[in-house]
């Protein structure tokens, strides 16, 4: 995890500066003098030599120091902190609420398979995967906002989350968004592990021992199920991370994805550095956290660490 981090700092490095133009332009108006220019250029240390600025690009990043925006003269950290405020509410209840309906629908579609319902939701499934996340959240806002105008269209209150209620429904149309897109995707891998489930030894040996098909699944066939899914839901819960970044500008919401691009527009990269950096590092600890979990559920995976 930790070579992955450095390796996406040196990414994000490269990248930015082979964007065309200078970062000292986000602090110059039209018309300004050379001596401006050269002043504004030594304030942010783009005349620096490119090890040089990446040394203490690196070293910034090692004490977690995100800097100063060029623009607003605010925290970058801090900013990023308010604005996870929003992201990361929207990601976690959005993927649990996918969770909650890919579960019994994927092992439905699996058990099921030879039904026609079973097939249905396969194929729905599929429909969902190729629908882009920000039409869906065009099309819920039409449906529930404008339609049925039982939700606000997009928003979030200037209070924030001391105003619960009002937050609370400010979310509920992203949050749904965000769920019925990455259902469909985890729908299609609940099914899959569950029809290895179903096919395997362990299954047939506990029904010829006397076991109904139900209690044969529950007991031995969600555990081992389990393994293969916990992997995937490490990659869907940062899936949705990255979703949430994109339905929060569907949903104007101020959340870290207007902040990405609004620091892009104003070529603010101080800003644009951090919300990169910290989206990076978020992907890399869920997937951290998502190997962790599946060693210990499964005992085979420990095991096989120790081996030559």
């Amino acid at each position: 995890m930790l070579l992955s981090l450095l390796i996406a700092a040196i990414v994000l490095f490269v990248l930015l500066r082979l964007l065309p133009g200078d970062p000292a332009n986000a602090l110059l108006g039209v018309g300004a003098t050379e001596a401006q220019i050269a002043a504004a250029r030594t304030q942010v240390g783009s005349d620096q030599p490119l090890l040089t600025q990446f040394v203490s690009f690196v070293g910034n990043l090692a004490r977690f120091d995100l800097g100063t925006s060029f623009v607003s003269k605010a925290s970058v950290l801090g900013e990023i902190g308010n604005r996870l405020s929003v992201t990361v509410p929207l990601t976690i209840l959005g993927f649990l609420l996918a969770i909650v309906i890919a579960l019994p629908l994927g092992i439905i579609a699996a058990v099921k398979a030879d039904r026609w319902y079973g097939a249905a939701i396969s194929i729905v499934s599929q429909l969902g995967i190729a629908i882009p996340v920000f039409w869906l959240g065009i099309l819920i806002v039409t449906i529930f906002a404008i339609n049925l105008r039982l939700f606000p269209s997009g928003g979030f209150p200037l209070k924030g989350w001391t105003s619960f209620g009002e937050a609370a429904i400010a979310l509920a149309l992203p949050v749904l968004t965000v769920a019925l897109v990455i259902a469909a995707s985890l729908l299609r891998y609940v099914r899959s592990a569950t029809q290895d489930v179903i096919g395997s030894d362990y299954i047939r040996t506990a029904r010829a021992l006397g076991s109904g098909f139900t209690e044969a699944l529950v007991r031995h066939g969600v555990r081992n199920g389990a393994v293969p899914v916990i992997s995937i839901l490490g990659i869907e819960l940062a899936t949705t991370f990255l979703g949430a970044v994109v339905v929060e500008k569907v949903f104007a919401l101020p959340g870290l994805g207007s902040m990405l691009l609004l620091a892009i527009q104003q070529r603010d990269y101080p800003n644009v550095q951090g919300v990169l950096f910290i989206s990076t590092l978020l992907v890399l600890l869920i997937g951290f956290a998502a190997d962790l979990l599946q060693r210990f559920i499964d005992p085979r995976l420990r095991g096989r660490a120790g081996a030559p």
